[in-house]
């Protein structure tokens, strides 16, 4: 039995997540008869790398890849910033104030934001429709889970090595950027996967604040595909999909190995 469970989860792993990845790729290399009813079969003939071109060329990607960089590279700085100097004050100062403040900070994790409020606040402020108003909007929402997980991690970093640099007279600011900061690398890989995955693939929000009045790719597939020009074209459809999630992909690469860095530096020493 203990034998059968490892298996049991690759089979299921490779049911949710290889299936509808397969799916997309073997759509993606079809021609537009063979995608008109998406399956698992091969193509008879692989014209991925044609798919992808006219995709790039025609779907207007270059403009909607630099706005989606545009909104989510400030978004991630702010978060990563804000969110571990926030968790460091409340993870080390116990205090009344800063638990009622911790669990304000984390409450956004479950209480939905009100759309129609930020939208009008943000046109109050003349925000509205711009990449910084996008930005704001998105530090607002994802601080709660920056705040959840950098706090704990910060609980299990020995004070001792805090006060040692305060002993040889570094202040908070020289403390949190020699000795925490480093220490956080893990926990703030891991935070900056989830928010790239949040904010790269969001259309909700960016439909509301945005308004069209900058592209992304997520926006930017909805618009061209509600145009009609890849309507129906499941293989231009999929291809685009491709190439929206190949930035993710590498971010997932680069932030797995920034991981597994910090937790064997720190079990070294």
């Amino acid at each position: 039995m203990t034998k059968a469970q490892p298996v049991a989860v690759i089979a299921l792993v490779l049911g949710l997540i290889g299936v509808p990845l397969w799916l997309v790729v073997v759509t993606a290399g079809k021609s537009q008869g063979e995608a008109l009813n998406p399956d698992l079969s091969l193509p008879q003939r692989w014209q991925l790398l044609e798919n992808l071109r006219q995709v790039w060329s025609d779907g207007e990607v270059p403009t909607a890849f630099f706005g989606s960089l545009l909104v989510v590279v400030p978004t991630v700085a702010a978060l990563l910033v804000f969110g571990s100097m926030a968790s460091w004050v409340l993870a080390r100062r116990a205090t009344r104030l800063n638990a009622v403040l911790y669990a304000l900070g984390i409450s956004g994790i479950v209480l939905p934001p009100a759309v129609v409020t930020v939208v009008l606040l943000l046109r109050q402020l003349g925000l509205a429709g711009s990449a910084v108003g996008m930005v704001g909007v998105y530090t607002g929402i994802y601080m709660s889970t920056v705040i959840f997980f950098v706090t704990g991690f910060v609980r299990t970093i020995p004070p001792a090595l805090e006060e040692a640099a305060q002993i040889d007279g570094a202040g908070p600011f020289m403390v949190f950027w020699r000795i925490v900061l480093p220490l956080l690398r893990p926990v703030l890989a891991t935070a900056t996967i989830l928010i790239c995955l949040y904010v790269w693939n969001d259309v909700f929000y960016a439909f509301f604040v945005i308004g069209g009045r900058l592209d992304t790719l997520p926006l930017n597939l909805f618009r061209v595909a509600s145009a009609g020009l890849h309507l129906n074209n499941w293989h231009l459809i999929f291809s685009y999909v491709l190439l929206m999630s190949l930035p993710l992909v590498v971010v997932l690469a680069v932030a797995q190995r920034k991981i597994v860095a910090g937790i064997t530096g720190g079990a070294v020493k």
